[in-house]
């Protein structure tokens, strides 16, 4: 058992040997950490910066907890849904009308497909303008919540446009009511927290 011990610590990175022999010793069995131990003596790595590890490691996980005990429940994120779907109809139905006093339709089958994709422009433009500009939606604003990456930090231009493409995922709006982060959070590697917990 010592042996497949070794032959582990020693495909770990340097990093990752300083942070099981000092954050996160807890998680491992005695035979483990005298293979790490082992294997940092082997490599003759410099002691002296496990502090500074041990430091950012933990800043790290203090701020993920932080992160964590402010995340919303499934039922404000259904309250974002209603809110959100009823702001994107609304403007969808406005845009319609407005399209339809322009271009009176001549051929409703290809009037009818000008509709369907405009309703879906408007989704993605609607969640991808709202969550780049502010961070939130309406149904955000009205609940005082905002998106952040899984760290805690501003999500980038990046992370908004991948979580606003999940969310045409099929099932994706309902996947909240089982966990707290939906599909589209989990893919785009975000979450939802109240403005107050940042």
């Amino acid at each position: 058992m010592e042996n497949e011990f070794a032959k582990v610590m020693s495909e770990r990175t340097d990093e990752e040997l300083i942070k099981i022999v000092t954050v996160e010793r807890d998680k491992y069995n005695p035979t483990a950490l005298e293979a790490a131990d082992s294997e940092i003596e082997n490599r003759k790595i410099n002691t002296s910066t496990f502090k500074e590890i041990r430091d950012k490691a933990n800043a790290e996980k203090i701020q993920k907890q932080k992160v964590d005990s402010s995340v919303v429940s499934s039922g404000t994120r259904f309250l974002h849904l209603i809110i959100d779907w009823a702001v994107w109809i609304i403007l969808s139905f406005i845009l319609s009308f407005l399209v339809g006093l322009i271009f009176e339709p001549t051929n409703l089958d290809l009037f009818q497909v000008v509709i369907y994709i405009l309703f879906l422009a408007v989704f993605v433009g609607y969640y991808a303008f709202m969550e780049l500009k502010y961070q939130k939606t309406v149904g955000k604003f009205i609940t005082k919540t905002h998106v952040v990456k899984t760290d805690g930090k501003k999500p980038d231009s990046s992370d908004i446009i991948a979580r606003t493409f999940c969310r045409l995922i099929p099932f994706d709006r309902l996947s909240f009511l089982f966990v707290k982060n939906g599909i589209h959070d989990y893919l785009s590697k975000t979450k939802v927290v109240r403005d107050d917990k940042e």
